[in-house]
């Protein structure tokens, strides 16, 4: 059987030649249209950025710019300078430079990197290990405050990240001897003690600042606006007199030393003025170096300290019995046989005198004189009179910690009670409030108004006892001060003085230590006419002598001395007094 075959199907044959330049444009145009809609969604996408970025979200990408570029430098004020009542720099500052890190720029590993800890005296690992702890930060301190030279050498070695930012640096010149009256500030400039805390607003000033823009190296490449300029803080004058403050100094610190004592105070009033002359304490410390600080050498004891003041307290019981028209200074007190019992308690004399005056009373400090005296009064005169004194009321001082002492309301004494504060016992103070007190018998009755700051007005004071009474007891201190007194080693060369010696039993529980002793001694000079108050406390000697009249009225009797002198006051005595060597034992 024959098949038929299909015939196979003709190829297809290409278009003519003059229809392909046709298909090919019509191919490129697609393309170009799309690749032209593609730039086109492209251009409109960066434009809706662009309008974001700078109209919606131009506050956020502003500040993230500035964050990166820019800086606030703050330009720190000048602190004001202290100064004594003649012009004398208590307290300056100066310039120093502070090491600064930018810590995402520092290379830990970079070889210059220990010579920069060696330089401010910082452990290497404990530098790196800050470094990279504050890698994500812009600013970190390395080290406050640097000399000068040494902030040059770490500059000099070129440690990248590594800058130096100008700071101002607290200066002392009248090292420990001015200390507690001072103060010093930390680091940032705030004052933390003395005067520069109590003054820390007007002599702080306020700080400036400066917007700019720098690179990765922290240098300033432009000002972004105007600098707004730091205002320098204000200078205090204070009424210390840096001559006398460094003599009351000298002189406490070296009796403390010989009596090996276990601190010292000393407070210089202007019995005219209320002015506070000096205020000294031992130990002290050297405000430009502060490391190893204990808290006994930061306290300023003259203030913050309050004891039982013991036989100071006589002279303030004999002017208000006087006051009160009870006794005469000459009027016969009976203290045999120099001892007295009250609620069962003796008080005993050092000595049985027999038959004393009111005034020999306060010279030989009779303990049995005075509670007769004091048995005489009402509680609450006594309590009035001392209240009035400056007892129990915190000092009219701006200073931190300025303690106000103890005073129990007169409706709680007891008889024994009464009979005691007559003496001292039974009530605290503090040196300071002591001085102050004292000033009734320099102004002729008055309390005198104490300030920290020069004013040299006569200050007005608060009458408290009158003038004839408080007359009759600055001469009951003058013999205190002489021949057969208690404090005859307070005499000084050129000048008449007078006062009062107090020692005390120190309180150790709830009891008095045997043998711990407070010795103080407190007065005024010149005796006609006053012009200071001298207060001297030396806080438990050891070294065998413990009488005020021995161990602080020395002390008193050098201050008197000097400060006078400073003073311009001529002396009232031509001849030098004679110092007798008898030691009279005090009664407390």
């Amino acid at each position: 059987m024959i098949r038929s075959r299909r015939a196979a199907p003709a190829p297809s044959s290409p278009p003519p030649a003059s229809e392909r330049p046709a298909q090919l444009a019509a191919v490129s145009s697609g393309r170009s249209r799309f690749v032209l809609g593609l730039l086109g969604l492209a251009f409109v996408g960066l434009a809706c950025r662009a309008a974001y970025v700078q109209l919606i979200g131009n506050d956020f990408f502003q500040d993230q710019g500035n964050a990166r570029f820019t800086r606030t430098l703050e330009l720190p004020a000048n602190r004001g300078r202290i100064l004594d009542r003649n012009g004398t720099i208590l307290a300056t500052s100066v310039e120093a430079q502070s090491v600064w890190a930018i810590p995402e720029d520092v290379d830990v590993a970079d070889p210059q990197l220990p010579a920069v800890a060696r330089l401010l005296g910082l452990p290497l690992a404990d530098l790196k290990r800050r470094l990279t702890l504050n890698q994500k930060k812009s600013f970190m301190w390395v080290q406050r405050q640097v000399d000068t030279p040494v902030a040059l050498k770490v500059k000099a070695l070129g440690v990248k990240g590594i800058h130096l930012r100008k700071e101002y640096k607290r200066q002392y010149p009248e090292g420990e001897a001015a200390a507690h009256v001072v103060g010093f500030t930390n680091v940032e400039d705030l004052g933390l003690e003395g005067v520069e805390l109590t003054f820390q607003q007007q002599l702080s000033g306020q700080s400036g600042s400066r917007r700019v823009i720098k690179d990765r190296l922290g240098r300033v490449v432009e000002d972004v606006r105007d600098v707004i300029p730091p205002v320098d803080g204000q200078d205090v004058q204070l009424s210390i007199d840096s001559k006398v403050q460094f003599f009351a100094y000298e002189k406490l610190r070296a009796a403390v030393q010989q009596h090996k004592a276990h601190a010292g105070s000393a407070v210089v009033l202007d019995a005219l003025t209320g002015e506070v002359l000096a205020l000294a304490n031992y130990p002290s410390y050297n405000p430009n170096n502060r490391r190893g600080l204990t808290g006994e050498q930061l306290r300023n004891r003259a203030l913050t300290d309050s004891f039982e003041p013991g036989s100071t307290l006589k002279p303030f019981v004999a002017a208000l019995a006087l006051d009160k028209g009870l006794v005469r200074p000459y009027s016969p007190i009976d203290t045999s046989p120099g001892t007295i019992t009250i609620g069962g308690a003796t008080i005993t004399d050092a000595h049985p005198y027999g038959v004393l005056t009111v005034a020999q009373v306060i010279q030989k400090s009779s303990n049995v004189g005075t509670v007769k005296l004091a048995m005489q009064l009402h509680a609450r005169d006594m309590w009035e009179t001392y209240t009035q004194a400056g007892f129990g009321r915190k000092p009219q001082l701006p200073f931190p910690g300025a303690a106000s002492g103890r005073l129990r309301p007169y409706k709680n004494w007891r008889p024994i009670e009464q009979a005691t504060m007559s003496y001292g016992y039974g009530i605290s103070v503090s040196l300071f409030q002591l001085a102050q007190a004292y000033t009734v018998f320099a102004r002729d009755g008055e309390l005198v108004p104490v300030t920290l700051l020069k004013n040299e007005v006569p200050a007005h004071g608060v009458r408290v006892f009158s003038q004839a009474h408080a007359l009759e007891v600055r001469k009951m201190l003058a013999l205190a001060a002489g021949p057969g007194g208690t404090a005859q080693r307070a005499q000084t060369l050129g000048y008449s003085v007078g006062g009062k010696t107090g020692t005390t039993h120190k309180l150790e529980g709830k009891g008095y230590a045997t043998r711990k002793y407070r010795s103080f001694f407190v007065g005024v000079a010149p005796i006609e006419q006053p012009r200071i108050v001298v207060a001297v406390m030396v806080d438990e000697p050891t070294a065998g002598q413990y009488f005020g009249g021995l161990v602080a009225a020395p002390v008193f009797s050098e201050t008197v001395q000097q400060t006078l002198r400073v003073l311009g006051v001529r002396p009232d005595m031509s001849v030098k007094p004679q110092v007798v060597a008898e030691v009279v034992e005090e009664s407390f």
